[in-house]
């Protein structure tokens, strides 16, 4: 959801501007709204004749309708959460990097003040990651959102579709949307399928045949549309990377490193969906971590001095679920299969 710091929030002109955000959503909801009617009174109550068949269409329509609601709900409104206090330079370094006029000055105000950070994301020049309009240093994975008006923990990408970012906290629940819409999507197209079939051949005349060829229609697009997007977060997922870091690796003091978050699939996927299995396919939150630290991949020993001793994890030596719930219950320190540089 937009953040209330956002640019150009107050005044006529702010509150328009907030306003066109949300018709992504109010159209979302108007759709979903239609198809409820089309689907639960045209079709269910109107048009079906067998008992046991609107029941058994009720019910499960019912289930994924309550779960992708849910999932959408839980994205919308879902905060992006704020970059802890510890990240902020003070009014003296702000005033000092407003002076200098070297990289390497720039670099030794950074370095100061970062030494005490847990970050390891570089620029491209090799500068610890600073935001000049939020005044603090990038924690990893975090970026400034333009929309928002902040920088966002994790930040995967904005989706106008739910006026909100999605970050280290809603990620679970955008993937989870994704996946009940096509479910929901689907279910719509196969149980409608028959008597969309029926009204096309001119079988069945009504009131309804507008409502059902329609609703046939927008759920098979609806459908295609959802299939890959939600394919490529999966990806995503099990490679352990944001939709930025897919276009644009992140820098450590090594260089680039499109993988140095990979912890190997099933470690990836527990960092999303949480070491809890009955808490994955619910809306709720199970993520590890704090959206701030996260553990890196390591490497063979031999070519560690090349990549400058950072933390890493190999994808066939994974951390262990000891090492992972003590990185998740965020003392800050890593695990002893961890080494911090």
């Amino acid at each position: 959801m937009a953040n209330s710091s956002e640019i150009g929030s107050s005044g006529p002109c702010g509150w328009c501007v907030r306003a066109v955000k949300w018709v992504p959503v109010l159209f979302i909801l108007t759709i979903v709204g239609w198809s409820y009617y089309a689907y639960v009174i045209q079709l269910c109550f109107i048009i079906v004749e067998s008992p046991f068949e609107k029941i058994l269409y009720l019910i499960g329509y019912h289930i994924t309708f309550v779960t992708f609601i849910w999932s959408y709900w839980q994205t919308v409104f879902t905060a992006v959460g704020t970059v802890p206090r510890k990240f902020k330079l003070s009014k003296e370094d702000i005033e000092k990097l407003r002076q200098v006029e070297s990289e390497e000055a720039h670099r030794s105000i950074l370095e100061h003040h970062g030494q005490s950070l847990p970050v390891c994301n570089r620029t491209i020049n090799g500068l610890l990651r600073y935001c000049e309009k939020c005044k603090h240093i990038k924690p990893d994975r975090a970026h400034h959102c333009s929309v928002c008006g902040v920088c966002v923990l994790k930040m995967d990408h904005h989706c106008p579709w739910v006026n909100n970012c999605v970050n280290f906290y809603n990620y679970k629940y955008f993937i989870l949307f994704l996946g009940y819409a096509l479910i929901y999507c689907l279910y719509i197209v196969f149980t409608s399928m028959p008597y969309f079939i029926q009204f096309w051949q001119g079988d069945l005349e009504g009131m309804g045949r507008f409502h059902i060829l329609f609703l046939f229609f927008v759920a098979a697009m609806f459908a295609v549309s959802l299939v890959s997007l939600f394919c490529y977060h999966c990806y995503l997922v099990i490679h352990n990377r944001s939709t930025l870091e897919a276009f644009r690796a992140p820098i450590f003091p090594s260089g680039p490193d499109k993988d140095g978050f990979s912890l190997g699939k099933y470690n990836n996927f527990q960092e999303v969906f949480g070491d809890k299995r009955w808490c994955w396919f619910l809306p709720v939150f199970s993520s590890l971590g704090d959206g701030v630290t996260f553990p890196q991949r390591v490497i063979d020993e031999d070519t560690d001095h090349l990549l400058g001793g950072r933390q890493h994890w190999s994808d066939d030596d994974s951390p262990t679920h000891q090492a992972r719930n003590e990185f998740n219950h965020g003392t800050g320190q890593q695990s002893n299969l961890m080494q911090v540089v």
